[in-house]
């Protein structure tokens, strides 16, 4: 079924908090999307964000961003005062997400509503706790790196960094209320996404929703499972992930995310992975996993290098877990992304799968040589995509572009006035023979450099703190994409 959709993250929404939220902006921008024709909203990973701020780093891979919960619901729920909320809006600065800002409020408005609703809500986390067996681990983890000014776990005192019988404990006898609190928290958040996925899916919208393949070492996932990384004796990583030096980086990208120890999760049928894919099926309606290729093989570098050079490729679990996936998860909507560098294993596997690789518009229009990104060279199972969270707008991408290129985008689009360009480009992925076209909201929205979401290899502001004026969510540009939508029957 031809559809298309929108990618942006709950962060980048409206609010009157300094943050995108799971409130009324959000209900706004689920009804923008049915007014122009959209049947999909790309978001990018909802779990906490720590250190850079990015969703692809997060302590957990199950838990949710405490930013995201809208304190107005909680006002509605009589959890919070009205002054209470509004003392944090009203302390607002700035039109980005400033993430000290969240960080330093955040916890302390919450725990404000934890105080009213613990009892209030006891038996509903209970419910909550039988049905999300992850977050009591969750909820520990987060204690104790609160007992100890955040600090990773590899710093902790031994007993309980290795998890010592009885240090779990005592551990979490002497936090039991900060426990409680973390378990009260996701309790929240899960109970105003699934208010807010199930209003989506009223309106005949699914969420797509991304996977990444690694998880950072400070994290409760390596805490609590490190027989299932390539870590010593002592729990230090022995070595991490990366990615080759290439044209575009001459070092690589060192990453330094711990390996998975996949022959240890292939013989016991890969369930961390199956449990953290039944996770993500219970937020989103369609998965994107991460960084496909890893699957095939991965780029493995020496724990302690500082660049990717030194690295090799490994063989990773490849047929063995996707036919695991198949198997455990038939109905499943998968995404690969297969972007980077493919070798004919890769491609094999993808084929295996069957999932829908990624085409990316930005990479069409090299005139040098045609290019599989070109719309007259897809395959109709794949998702085309006018960039990602990691591309360029398409204006500030077009303006850094040679005289050669923009010639050849123009011709290949038809275009002769260039200011046309960048409806041309969405045209041409509507257009197109992909099941699937996404753009990014900044794309429709003709934004500059001010619009790009994150620049790989680069760390902390500005990345990932863009966000929407709500006023650019008008209803004529919601009829503009609903007439592209219809034209080309999405």
């Amino acid at each position: 079924m031809r559809a298309s959709g929108i990618l942006m993250h709950i962060s980048s929404l409206p609010s009157p908090y300094g943050i995108g939220t799971m409130g009324a902006g959000a209900y706004r921008f689920a009804d923008f999307l049915h007014e122009a024709g959209q049947r999909y909203w790309q978001i990018l990973p909802l779990g906490p964000t720590g250190l850079g701020d990015s969703p692809y780093q997060s302590c957990s891979t199950h838990a949710g961003n405490p930013y995201f919960i809208d304190p107005d619901l909680l006002v509605e729920d009589g959890l919070l005062l009205p002054q209470e909320a509004a003392e944090v809006a009203n302390a607002v600065r700035g039109e980005r997400v400033d993430y000290g800002f969240q960080y330093m409020t955040r916890l302390d408005l919450l725990k404000k509503a934890f105080r009213r609703g613990r009892d209030r809500f006891a038996r509903e986390i209970d419910d909550f706790r039988a049905a999300q067996p992850w977050v009591d681990d969750y909820a520990l983890f987060m204690a104790v790196k609160r007992s100890r000014d955040m600090a990773s776990w590899a710093t902790w005192p031994e007993e309980i960094r290795l998890r010592k019988p009885g240090a779990v404990q005592t551990y979490a006898t002497a936090l039991a209320d900060e426990i409680h609190f973390f378990r009260f928290v996701q309790f929240l958040f899960f109970r105003q996404w699934n208010a807010l996925h199930e209003y989506c899916a009223s309106l005949g919208i699914e969420i797509i929703g991304d996977l990444p393949i690694y998880v950072p070492y400070d994290s409760c996932d390596v805490w609590t499972n490190p027989e299932l990384f390539q870590l010593d004796e002592e729990g230090r990583p022995t070595a991490v992930a990366g990615v080759p030096p290439d044209c575009f980086t001459e070092d690589g990208q060192l990453w330094g995310n711990p390996l998975y120890d996949w022959e240890k999760m292939r013989a016991d049928g890969f369930r961390w992975w199956c449990d953290r894919v039944r996770s993500a099926a219970g937020l989103y309606d369609v998965i994107r996993i991460d960084h496909f290729r890893g699957l095939e093989s991965y780029w493995s570098v020496p724990y302690g290098d500082e660049t990717a050079r030194n690295g090799k490729w490994v063989k990773g679990p490849d047929k063995d877990f996707i036919r695991t996936l198949q198997r455990e998860f038939p109905n499943l909507k998968l995404i690969a992304e297969d972007l980077g560098f493919l070798t004919p294993e890769v491609t094999e596997l993808l084929e295996l799968s069957g999932y829908p690789g990624m085409k990316i518009l930005e990479f069409a229009f090299d005139p040098r040589e045609p290019s599989d990104y070109l719309p007259h060279r897809y395959v109709r199972n794949c998702i085309c995509y006018s960039g990602t969270h990691d591309n360029e707008t398409l204006v500030k991408w077009f303006e850094g572009q040679g005289e050669d290129v923009l010639s050849y985008a123009c011709e290949y689009l038809g275009v002769t006035d260039r200011k046309e360009l960048i409806w041309a480009i969405l045209r041409a992925g509507m257009a197109s023979i992909a099941d699937t076209f996404i753009a990014q909201l900044q794309d429709y929205l003709e934004l500059g450099a001010e619009g790009r979401m994150n620049e790989p290899g680069t760390f902390g502001f500005p990345n990932w703190t863009w966000r929407v004026d709500e006023t650019a969510l008008t209803p004529t540009l919601a009829k503009k994409i609903a007439r592209l939508t219809k034209l080309y029957e999405r």
